[in-house]
């Protein structure tokens, strides 16, 4: 819920950019980070408390899978701080066009995260690297041993105990400690400070809170409620389709129940193959949401438009070349996840489901696109409450309603029927914010808090986009 209001950061950092305004921006960068913090004090803290009662409550009957987990949670989200402000500081930064400063802190604290890893969770031992592996991985391997052995060595320089889990726990904090403290240390340098005023803007205002949470409360919520949705699809529906379908074709118990641990199997390795198909086009829509701020700050709607469609057709495009993979090697696909020694009759049954899960995907990726572009270019210019209530009314009504009627109505398609109402869901909802879109209403929204703004741009200049270079003001001045 936090990372979707402050997501929003972006929109009015883009909007004032636009307007000319881009200082303006920095009291929101403020307000998102003291959003993070205060929801990590208040939220975070208090349900660090509840972790042990509630892992004893699932997985209280086997007691080491209980130990690691508590110890594994209280870390992370004890530590959820740093995420917090980091996201609302990573919006700024889209919303400036000055992306690259968010890449090298990702990218920097993903490999810290691996070696910070390696050494709290092994300790002076090392990582039990095994066996070098067949195939395009073996390549790697002498790398991947060199980085194991200097894992070691920095284990017992620093006297590091092999933490376990736990330790994974630490690894993902210290990388999150850093996602926020590049950005912060650019933020609040000699550069931005003298041409944005970021270090004069850190006071709270009640004005830049009720700013961020009237337009980023339904972004929040359809976060969590696409959390929840898919968790039921994926966890609860998914395995229930397998289980029925097993069930009204006669077998066992025993049967039932790995059916419904393949049909759970063969969701998750469908779904990571999604992730490959659609975070790219998540990354297109920051993008897209940064420029359609822009554009509409400028008072140029006409531009937004323009740079919808081409970012619509990128994703459309990307993301149909993946359904045409998903089609074609699926079998392929499918068989990366399999280990060698799975009996064959639960390869083939992984493989025959799997491929139908695949086409199913295949089928919405196209309505996916058209989601993810247009809803990210309606936050852009501040209309989030129609898209936060259609999302969470056709989730509820199509993955969670329609899902499990299918399994119950119709057993025999298996986990196949949850499916289908996620595809539904998709397909139902990549058309109706398309319609959203086109119906124009967010041209005439501005987020811009200043009466005096000026007069539109001309167009060379509201689609200059200076990326991630020294002026973000280029062509507004």
């Amino acid at each position: 819920f936090c990372v979707g209001v402050t997501g929003v950061t972006s929109s009015f950092v883009s909007q004032n950019l636009g307007a000319g305004r881009p200082e303006r921006g920095s009291a929101y960068a403020w307000a998102s980070m003291w959003t993070g913090l205060v929801y990590w004090a208040m939220v975070l803290l208090p349900a660090v408390l509840l972790i042990p009662g509630l892992y004893q409550h699932l997985h209280g009957r086997t007691p080491f899978l209980v130990e690691q987990e508590v110890g594994y949670a209280r870390v992370v989200v004890g530590g959820g701080v740093f995420t917090l402000m980091a996201k609302g500081l990573h919006n700024y930064f889209f919303g400036l066009h000055k992306p690259g400063v968010v890449m090298v802190a990702v990218v920097g604290a993903n490999l810290v995260n691996i070696f910070a890893s390696m050494v709290l969770v092994f300790g002076e031992g090392g990582f039990p690297v095994g066996q070098a592996p067949e195939g395009a991985a073996a390549v790697f391997w002498p790398l991947f041993q060199e980085v194991s052995d200097a894992a070691a060595w920095v284990a017992g320089m620093v006297g590091a105990p092999a933490l376990g889990v736990a330790g994974a726990a630490w690894g993902t904090v210290l990388a999150n400690s850093m996602e926020f403290g590049i950005p912060l240390a650019v933020f609040l340098g000699p550069a931005m400070a003298r041409r944005f005023g970021t270090r004069l803007a850190w006071k709270p205002g009640a004005v830049f809170f009720r700013d961020l949470f009237r337009v980023g409360w339904p972004a929040g919520l359809m976060f969590v409620n696409e959390l929840v949705c898919w968790s039921m699809l994926m966890v609860w529906l998914i395995p229930a389709g397998g289980r029925a379908r097993a069930a009204a074709m006669g077998l066992d118990q025993a049967g039932i129940d790995n059916a419904g641990v393949v049909a759970n199997t063969a969701g998750w390795i469908t779904l990571q193959w999604m992730h490959l198909a659609f975070m790219p086009t998540v990354g297109v829509s920051i993008a897209t949401q940064a420029m359609i701020g822009k554009a509409i700050g400028a008072r140029r709607p006409d531009v937004a438009a323009k740079r919808t469609w081409l970012c619509v057709k990128v994703a459309v495009g990307y993301m149909g070349l993946c359904a045409l993979c998903f089609v074609l090697f699926r079998g392929t696909l499918l068989d990366v996840f399999i280990n060698g020694d799975t009996p064959p009759e639960t390869r083939d049954e992984l493989l025959r489901l799997g491929g139908w899960l695949l086409i199913g995907a295949a089928v919405f990726q196209v309505f996916d696109a058209l989601a993810i572009i247009t809803s990210a270019a309606l936050r852009g210019a501040g209309d989030t409450v129609w898209p936060g209530v259609a999302t969470v009314v056709l989730s509820w009504t199509l993955i969670v309603g329609v899902g499990y009627s299918l399994v119950v109505f119709f057993p025999m398609l298996g986990a196949i029927g949850p499916w289908i109402g996620a595809s539904v869901y998709i397909a139902v909802l990549g058309s109706a914010l398309v319609m959203r879109f086109l119906g124009g209403r967010w041209r005439s929204i501005s987020l811009v808090r200043d009466p005096d703004v000026p007069p539109p741009v001309p167009e060379a200049e509201a689609l200059a986009n200076p990326g991630p270079g020294p002026d973000p003001t280029s062509g507004l001045a």
